[in-house]
């Protein structure tokens, strides 16, 4: 066989690499855009001065007269109606960032929707908001397969979160999970994946608040 009749065989197979390299990138790309935004660890996200103190069990919390308020958080639920937080004022909201490709998000709903059971009763109303999902139909998905029956806003793009004040969430540490007062200022924080008891001990001294 000629040179010239190998060259175009030797160019298809270099083209082929090309793209495989290429699509290999891409996927390499997306994976790592999921990872970096979903994480059982956390820190505070873009710094600011929030009034926050961590505590030893990972738990961030503002004493009352230091707290933020949380923004606006109005929009399309993930149900398909519309949600306004503001509508949950002068209860305790539990608010949870979550995602259905995420893992941690995954293992802590069981946990989160027994919670909300158990609590609902004494003027706890808990929130998610879905954020970076590509498809409302996996956001609905993991709601059945989970059993949540607490409603959330979709944000697949994640504007809701950057309406936060800064350093109070963060795109990088997905799930977390806020408790809004009464007044609907933020008064703890979680940059991690929560476990049920956890979650309770997190929820009760707002609770407890008069």
């Amino acid at each position: 066989m000629s040179a010239a009749s190998r060259a175009p065989l030797c160019s298809t197979s270099r083209n082929r690499s090309r793209r495989a390299a290429l699509t290999a990138a891409a996927g390499g790309a997306v994976a790592a855009l999921l990872l970096s935004a979903c994480t059982s660890g956390g820190t505070a996200g873009g710094g600011g001065d929030t009034n926050f103190v961590m505590g030893k069990d990972g738990i961030s919390t503002a004493k009352k007269g230091t707290r933020a308020a949380a923004p606006d958080l109005s929009g399309k639920s993930v149900a398909g109606g519309q949600l306004d937080i503001a509508a949950y004022k002068g209860k305790v909201v539990v608010l949870n960032v979550w995602g259905s490709w995420c893992a941690p998000c995954r293992a802590e709903a069981p946990g989160f929707q027994k919670v909300y059971t158990d609590l609902k009763g004494q003027g706890v109303q808990f929130v998610g908001i879905n954020t970076l999902d590509t498809s409302n139909d996996n956001a609905l998905a993991f709601e059945k397969q989970q059993g949540i029956t607490y409603p959330s806003l979709s944000d697949p793009k994640g504007k809701l979160l950057l309406r936060f004040k800064k350093g109070t969430l963060s795109l990088q540490a997905i799930p977390s999970t806020l408790v809004i007062d009464r007044e609907g200022k933020i008064a703890a924080r979680s940059l991690a994946a929560l476990s049920e008891d956890r979650l309770r001990k997190m929820i009760a001294p707002v609770l407890a608040e008069k």
